[in-house]
């Protein structure tokens, strides 16, 4: 039996190492997204910062593993067998919930996670004892009050935490502006000197201060004198600001790189537990139950000894922020979620990642109306003051790849940590994901980079990150309880099909998503660089090729997916039309993307040029959608047709189809190659034939009906029809082509 829980406790540590990587991958947006976004400096130096933090974060851990020995479940009324069973489905859960939600980009909390997956096993066995013993209750078994403060704490904070970043980022633009070299004269070293003095704080408070290596008699005293040693050091960074300002040395890049110190180091701190705290508690029941269990049944040996503090080794602590270093700067999920938060945070009216949705049209209303209400009782000198302070004429930008400025990217450093010291003083477990990321919002909001025309998509995605995140937390208490009960009563057999479920599910989630990541690449910095790009005529250069490329992969997009529908017509393969409907289907969102991102682009070339081009621009497009859209009309009753396994194609219609096939193939594969190349040669050609094969098609289809009336059987009725209605979206096909070709040329003119 021992023989079974070792290789229980070895699978809980082998996921301890892929949670770290995961959780990472997922909470390095907390303290990457400001100095990445704003092009702070390097990204490989802003990663030594943040590997500098969460190293010395994870070596000075303040004992937080306690939360998964005794902050959920009170142990001493579980077996040996029931906590081992909780901590199992808990990882379970935890590892595919997280690396559910980085697989599409959205950021989670990992604190979400692993409170409600321990607490939906616990309740779950917790139920089944009081079921078996009525003398037991659930306040007997699970440690309620603490859990009901951690759950209340970290949904209050998305509150606390958007208002402080919008009302600290409004006041701070009011005193730099985007000119903020112009305004900081005689600002920036007393600004440089609360936030070094808030990040001092924050580091010792959190990180050395609260460190079990440190002195009992040095803690005491730090704490005793708290405000004298803030007033010194604001004092004595004030100077030291101003002197680094007088030396051409950027005040808010050193804040911003601290600040990513500070909350790396905070992050691996407190944030250790989600990811190690479940597989150490295990090994911990383990090796007590080998030491003391003199022969006792697992369902017999109780688990007092998880009331106990932990006494995690320091060696543990150092592995454990080793393998975060190392999944930090290697993880390219990582560097997805700092992209979703980044840009819902962006500057500029940019790639919009998520679309529209009626609650946040309805938010967006609301306070348009709001604001006109507000606006209108306030004098128009005051008003254009303020206007000209958030003048972006003169916004300093690190390179032109930034998202914003150095100084959103300090204020929401400092305003992050600055929250979680309170929470820290307050005994407030905040999650380091709520507070950054919706600090990120409010000053984001504050810095008007939500637009009329990019409001209502990052409303939307605010909703759907903290609709992502009441999932996670619905997800993980149902997820767990549920695969808690299997556990419970499958006994060896379902634990061993949970390992080999998970170890599937990661390498499944794993290959999809480097499938998704390199059809991305390509356009992630195209499009940035046109948008940043402040010489006209060179934008129209470069929306020229980016156009030209839209319309020849769609063309080829077209071509191969017609050819793919006509073959599972002719040979009855429904593996051939189910990928074509997956396809089709996919292709829809990143065409509608694309059309959006060339339109705001097109904004920004020679007056002149865009209201020319506008329409062939449009049309083009247009005719992009309806060569998808054509394609799925064509397809859906073939799919029905084959997949009912009813009555094939003809020989006789097969071969007279062939020709019109290959001359379909001919005409696009020239068409697309004219659009790909810009040259367009043999344009009036092209046109020419498609017209001829059309007119082939005509002949077709009233060859077609003549048989079908001819015919004194009814029996093929069916696919005679839909073998009509292939020849009529065939033709449509090749209109749809035309037009196409045609808006491509005129745009290119």
């Amino acid at each position: 039996m021992e023989t079974i829980y070792f290789v229980i406790v070895v699978f809980l540590l082998s996921l301890a190492v892929f949670g770290l990587f995961v959780g990472v991958s997922n909470d390095a947006v907390n303290f990457l997204q400001s100095a990445v976004g704003a092009r702070a400096a390097k990204f490989r130096t802003v990663l030594i910062y943040a590997s500098l933090g969460v190293l010395l974060g994870a070596v000075m851990s303040t004992g937080m593993m306690d939360v998964a020995r005794h902050g959920i479940l009170t142990p001493v009324h579980y077996s040996f067998f029931e906590v081992m069973t909780i901590f199992f489905a808990v990882m379970v859960a935890n590892v595919i919930i997280l690396d559910m939600f980085n697989s599409v980009g959205m950021p989670t909390s990992s604190t979400i996670s692993l409170v409600f997956g321990l607490l939906g096993a616990s309740f779950s066995i917790a139920t089944l004892k009081t079921i078996v013993n009525p003398s037991l209750d659930y306040n007997m078994l699970l440690n309620s009050g603490q859990a009901l403060s951690m759950i209340i704490a970290i949904f209050v904070s998305v509150a606390f935490a958007f208002v402080f970043g919008w009302l600290i980022m409004w006041i701070s633009r009011m005193v730099f502006s985007f000119n903020y070299k112009k305004y900081s004269r005689y600002s920036i070293a007393i600004f440089g000197g609360i936030a070094f003095t808030a990040l001092s704080y924050f580091i010792f408070l959190k990180g050395v201060g609260n460190s079990p290596y440190m002195d009992a008699g040095i803690r005491t005293w730090i704490n005793g004198n708290i405000q004298l040693l803030l007033l010194i050091t604001f004092g004595c960074s004030t100077v030291f600001m101003e002197i680094l300002h007088l030396f051409k040395v950027n005040i808010f890049r050193v804040i911003v790189l601290m600040g990513t110190f500070a909350l790396a180091m905070a992050f691996a701190g407190n944030d250790l537990v989600n990811f190690i705290g479940v597989p150490l508690s295990g090994l911990d029941s383990y090796q007590d139950y080998v030491a003391h269990a003199n022969g006792a049944a697992p369902n017999a040996f109780m688990m007092s000894s998880l009331m106990e503090n932990a006494k995690t080794s320091p060696l543990y602590l150092l592995i454990a922020g080793v393998i975060m270093v190392v999944a930090m700067v290697t993880s390219k999920k990582a560097q997805n979620v700092i992209k979703t938060s980044v840009d819902l945070s962006r500057q500029d009216g940019g790639d919009e990642m998520f679309g529209s949705s009626s609650a946040a049209r309805a938010i967006v209303r609301f306070f348009q109306t709001t604001n006109k209400q507000i606006s209108a009782i306030i004098p128009a000198n005051i008003k254009h003051w303020i206007d000209s302070r958030f003048d972006k004429n003169g916004i300093i930008l690190e390179d032109e790849t930034a998202a914003f400025d150095l100084v959103r990217a300090a204020v929401t450093l400092v305003i992050s940590s600055m929250l979680i010291t309170i929470g820290t003083n307050y005994k407030l477990p905040l999650s380091t994901t709520y507070v950054t990321f919706m600090v990120a919002m409010g000053s984001s909001l504050a810095d008007r980079a939500w637009s009329r025309e990019s409001a209502v998509f990052r409303v939307t995605g605010v909703i759907s990150v903290i609709g992502g995140w009441f999932i996670t937390a619905g997800a993980s208490f149902l997820l767990a309880a549920v695969i808690c009960l299997v556990m419970y009563y499958g006994g060896i057999v379902a634990n061993i099909a949970f390992i080999v479920v998970v170890i599937a599910s990661l390498i499944r989630s794993s290959r999809k998503y480097k499938e998704k990541k390199a059809s991305e690449n390509r356009d992630k910095d195209v499009f940035r660089l046109m948008m940043r790009t402040r010489d006209p005529q060179l934008v129209w250069e470069m929306l020229q090729k980016q156009v030209r490329r839209t319309q020849s992969d769609c063309c080829k997009f077209a071509l191969e997916q017609f050819n793919l529908i006509i073959d599972g017509l002719e040979n009855e393969k429904t593996s051939s039309l189910r990928k074509a409907q997956r396809d089709l289907v996919a292709a829809k969102q990143p065409l509608k993307k694309v059309r959006r991102q060339e339109m705001l682009v097109l904004q920004r070339v020679p007056r002149m040029i865009a209201i020319e081009r506008n329409t062939w621009f449009h049309l083009g497009m247009n005719s992009n959608q309806q060569l998808i859209y054509g394609l799925r009309r064509m397809l859906e009753p073939i799919k029905e047709h084959v997949d009912n396994s009813f009555n094939p194609l003809s020989p006789e219609l097969i071969a007279d189809f062939l020709p019109i096939k290959r001359s379909i193939n001919e005409l696009m594969k020239a068409s697309c190659a004219q659009i790909e190349t810009g040259r367009y040669e043999n344009y009036r050609q092209i046109l020419a034939e498609a017209d001829n094969v059309k007119d082939e098609l005509s002949i077709l289809r009233k060859r077609q009906i003549d048989r079908m009336q001819d015919s004194e059987t009814n029996s093929q009725m069916q696919v005679n029809l839909l073998y009509l209605n292939v020849l009529q979206e065939s033709q449509q096909l090749l209109s749809n082509m035309r037009h196409q070709l045609r808006a491509a040329k005129k745009f290119m003119e």
